[in-house]
């Protein structure tokens, strides 16, 4: 599961051909989620407050380039990028 970007001890990653609809997972102390990436909705498990609000105003920012990922992913290992940090 690559390692798309981490920040302020958040780390977001996604699975190889993963199932629909588009999201990704993150990480962040002893917790992880999944979010949506068209939505930025939290869709399992629990982030904190403060942490969920990071994660889905980065989620926004970058939206396009987490679904390249999310389509690249499903098609070829390797067709991945890290996306920048929020900052």
């Amino acid at each position: 599961m690559p390692e798309i970007s981490r920040f302020l001890g958040i780390i977001i990653k996604m699975f190889f051909d993963d199932h629909n609809p588009p999201h990704f997972h993150v990480e962040y102390s002893e917790y992880k989620a999944i979010i949506e990436i068209r939505t930025a909705e939290l869709t399992e498990g629990y982030l904190p407050s403060k942490q969920l609000k990071l994660v889905q105003a980065w989620a926004i920012l970058h939206e396009e380039e987490l679904l390249q990922n999310f389509e690249n992913l499903g098609k070829d290992i390797k067709s991945w990028s890290k996306i920048e940090p929020l900052q």
